[in-house]
């Protein structure tokens, strides 16, 4: 057989290699992007469930301004904790964008 492979599919086996190479690293790149969207999905509502959960804790008694007091005082605390889950999740969102 001179001239190399005969491809039914017709076309240079070089180019058709090609093609299929540039086809895997787009399918490659679209999942490397839904685990991004995913990880940083999951990453947020984990803050929001996190931050919630711990509210619904608090047996804040007395009155509506002691009340409102204690939900701040926990809210001090929860804040930064859920802004830096918010921030992993924004990171790891960007990351390779």
């Amino acid at each position: 057989m001179e001239g190399g492979f005969n491809f039914t599919f017709g076309g240079d086996p070089e180019e058709l290699m090609r093609g299929l190479r540039e086809f895997a690293e787009q399918q490659a790149e679209s999942v490397a992007e839904a685990q991004r969207e995913q990880f940083a999905t999951l990453t947020l509502n984990t803050a929001v469930e996190l931050t919630a959960a711990a509210l619904s804790r608090i047996e804040a008694k007395g009155g509506p301004d002691e009340q409102a007091l204690a939900l701040r005082d926990a809210m001090r605390v929860l804040f930064p904790e859920a802004v830096a889950l918010v921030s992993a999740a924004r990171q790891g969102f960007m990351r390779e964008r």
